[in-house]
């Protein structure tokens, strides 16, 4: 029997919002019983390049145990794609495919001061409405308090700085968020809400 899995569910444009993805993947798969399936969303511009990623499919929201949702910013929002996409879930909205489930957000801009927590919030509205359980990242993972690129307690963040790569806080809050998230849901899934 396949282990439950946690749905990565993203859009990425330059690449760094699809490296969050994979360090929050590594993340989960960090929790014994449990696996990543990291999906995108299509873009709404047909001349942009493929992805490396397969296109989520609604069957991956009725089946995940949980979810990570992220985007990059546009201007304090998700990108177009993305909320596209969501705006096509109205059936699994009325079945109720993913209520209760834990879910989690994470965003890349290319300035500090770009809307990271403004796109955080906003992603988080349409899970609300799916009736998910919306974690963040508590401040008890140390590198929140001494971070000088991303992270956020809404969820992990990267600044793109002058195309940067990831920080090493980055890549461990993307981790530290993908292992709770992932723990989350394997209580929930065994009936065992303890330690969370």
């Amino acid at each position: 029997m396949d282990n439950p899995f946690i749905l990565i569910l993203f859009y990425s444009r330059g690449g760094k919002t699809a490296q969050l993805a994979q360090h929050l993947a590594h993340g989960v798969e960090s929790v014994s019983g449990m696996d990543a399936r990291l999906r995108t969303v299509p873009s709404l511009n047909t001349a942009d390049e493929e992805s490396d990623y397969l296109p989520a499919d609604v069957a991956d929201l009725r089946d995940c145990a949980g979810l990570a949702l992220g985007s990059p910013t546009r201007f304090g929002t998700m990108a177009a794609p993305m909320k596209h996409w969501w705006e096509q879930t109205t059936p699994q909205w009325l079945n109720g495919d993913l209520v209760n489930k834990p879910a989690c957000v994470f965003t890349s801009t290319s300035s500090l001061h770009g809307g990271q927590e403004a796109t955080l919030l906003s992603m988080m509205v349409p899970l609300l409405h799916h009736g998910l359980v919306i974690m963040g990242t508590p401040y008890t993972e140390a590198l929140l308090h001494t971070t000088e690129s991303g992270g956020t307690p809404y969820g992990v963040t990267h600044w793109d700085k002058d195309k940067k790569a990831l920080t090493r806080e980055e890549i461990q809050l993307a981790q530290a968020q993908g292992k709770r998230l992932a723990t989350l849901a394997y209580q929930l899934q065994n009936g065992n809400n303890t330690g969370l």
